[in-house]
């Protein structure tokens, strides 16, 4: 993994960049979190109309400019085409302050190790620069693609915090947990 730039905007991979989304990027948001296919696990993500996908994108970038860090725009390094999103997202967690890993990806992405890559790379970028903040990712029990995906991230099962999210039960997937 290699930053591109020093706030960490753009990330590169073998095959992957991850950068900052822009507004140009409205149009890939909604194509990706209107899928039902995409938010099978998490119904309450699915973007019903394109308005939602420009409130969508000024929540990530409000936190880009808040924090320096936030959710990148997933391509191939051959091609202009976004695959997905993955990132990370301050929240609370059981009354703890920790940081959200988050990876959503088009269907056409999937089966073919992106999600799992460009995850690890999040999750090593944010390990670096926020060291301070435990990494989690929140699994529904079902969705054994994503639980593959975190812990290819390098992230363990942390059960003593699971609990019922907005869509049903979490199971909690965590780095750098306080002893």
């Amino acid at each position: 993994m290699r930053d591109r730039s020093p706030a960490g905007e753009e990330l590169w991979t073998a095959r992957l960049t991850l950068r900052r989304p822009t507004e140009a990027d409205v149009d890939a948001i909604f194509a990706i979190h209107s899928d039902p296919g995409t938010c099978l696990h998490n119904p309450s993500d699915t973007l019903a109309r394109p308005g939602e996908a420009e409130e969508l994108y000024q929540c990530w970038d409000d936190q880009w400019n808040k924090y320096g860090y936030g959710y990148w725009v997933v391509r191939r390094r051959d091609s202009a085409q976004q695959l997905g999103f993955c990132g990370i997202k301050p929240m609370e967690l059981n009354g703890m302050k920790v940081l959200n890993l988050f990876y959503r990806f088009a269907t056409s992405a999937w089966g073919q190790g992106y999600a799992g890559e460009a995850a690890t790379t999040v999750t090593a970028w944010a390990i670096r620069h926020v060291p301070d903040l435990p990494l989690v990712a929140r699994v529904r029990p079902a969705n054994i693609a994503s639980q593959r995906v975190a812990l290819r991230a390098g992230l363990s099962r942390a059960e003593h915090f699971d609990g019922v999210g907005c869509d049903g039960l979490d199971w909690i997937y965590a780095v750098n947990l306080p002893n």
